[in-house]
């Protein structure tokens, strides 16, 4: 069954848009712009039909509850963090959900998503992370359930909140180790030079890779770099803010979906958000 859950992921063109929206997780209220009433949020873009939206177990059936057969695939986010805020608090943790392959299961998704997270000087959130996959990994063979890991490199947070770390020569051991803790899906995160991102395609032993939005920037940036990242082999794109607190959600989903599965030049894809 896993084979027929990544086809349901995977567009015809062997790409994925997974729209995440599953920033509620995490207990920031930054978080939280543009999806302050999820049912709409959910519902203006699985009207405008990405491959796939990421979202935690209580608002997952919201999205399964929309009818008919041509609905996004569910990617569901199995773990929470405490790692977004400025300052930190004193204590850190990943913990999971109860039993996520299980409820992934009922709720029909096409995939579980865990992080794999590294931050300066806490070895032991890096530690429960590894955890968090290995008890994973087994669970998935026995229900057939897709894994995507997300290896996640963060700079040290005196910086300001949620910096990531686009050093290639961090990001890329990590996504080797995601790859060799039984993947199915890499989830990275974008190098500081764009034009290096082959690097991390290739560092995932063919294991298709979804490259993270990040921040808010504008449309021609997030386009222009999109671009770049499949042009260099990326299989899709995971993206949250740069579509949910778009003042066009749809369109700019619209817009990712013709380069991610069309080609379209960047001037072809900003024609549909207008």
């Amino acid at each position: 069954m896993k084979s027929a859950r990544l086809n349901r992921l995977f567009g015809v063109s062997g790409n994925c848009f997974d729209v995440a929206i599953d920033h509620g997780m995490f207990n920031e209220r930054t978080f939280l712009a543009g999806i302050e009433n999820m049912k709409t949020a959910i519902e203006v873009i699985a009207q405008a039909a990405p491959d796939a939206i990421q979202l935690p177990p209580g608002t997952a059936p919201i999205l399964q509850a929309i009818p008919g057969k041509h609905r996004p695939a569910l990617v569901l986010r199995t773990d929470i963090a405490n790692i977004y805020g400025n300052p930190l608090p004193s204590q850190l943790f990943s913990e999971m959900i109860d039993r996520a392959v299980e409820q992934g299961v009922a709720l029909d998704a096409a995939c579980v998503v865990v992080n794999l997270l590294i931050l300066p000087d806490q070895p032991e959130v890096y530690r429960a992370c590894v955890r968090n996959v290995n008890s994973l990994k087994r669970e998935c063979e026995i229900y057939g359930m897709p894994l995507m890991v997300e290896p996640l490199v963060m700079q040290d947070n005196s910086k300001g909140a949620y910096m990531v770390d686009g050093a290639i020569d961090k990001i890329l051991p990590l996504v080797r180790q995601a790859a060799e803790l039984g993947a199915d899906i890499i989830k990275a995160d974008p190098c500081d030079n764009v034009e290096e991102y082959h690097r991390v395609v290739e560092i995932a032993q063919g294991l298709p890779v979804l490259v993270r939005g990040g921040g808010r920037v504008s449309d021609q940036e997030i386009l222009i770099r999109t671009k770049q990242l499949m042009e260099q082999g990326a299989r899709g794109i995971v993206y949250g803010r740069n579509v949910i607190q778009h003042n066009n959600p749809g369109g700019m989903t619209r817009a990712l979906m013709a380069i991610v599965h069309d080609k379209a030049s960047v001037e072809q894809a900003s024609l549909h958000i207008g």
